[in-house]
């Protein structure tokens, strides 16, 4: 599960990332500089989009691990109404061989006649 929840934390840490290049890249072309000023967007860029990548893996994964708690909470309560129910089962069932036993135990009684005489 937790190899799971990483790989999703790094396919949207690399979205942002591959979001954040385009738009730096189309911005640097379009935009004359100079050789300096260009080299400090890039640095603050990079800054900036790594900052927003560290955000979005932590968003992503604290969202994974929710979602994981819930569903261990959820199994949970479905593992504990499942045992209550087969020991609700299992407890009908001994009762019915039980019964089954002291029914099997007794003596029949004699069959009275039930048919008319003419």
């Amino acid at each position: 599960m937790a190899q799971q929840k990483g790989k999703v934390a790094l396919g949207a840490a690399i979205g942002v990332a591959a979001g954040a290049v385009a738009g730096f890249v189309a911005g640097i072309l379009t935009a004359p500089k100079s050789g300096k000023e260009t080299r400090t967007d890039i640095k603050n860029t990079a800054v900036k989009a790594e900052k927003q990548v560290v955000k979005t893996a932590k968003d992503v994964s604290d969202k994974a691990e929710k979602v994981v708690k819930d569903a261990r909470t959820k199994a949970e309560g479905v593992v504990e109404d499942v045992t209550d129910k087969v020991n609700e089962v299992r407890g009908r069932a001994e009762q019915a061989v039980e019964g089954a036993r002291k029914g099997a135990a007794k003596k029949p009684a004699a069959k009275k006649s039930t048919a008319k005489k003419k």
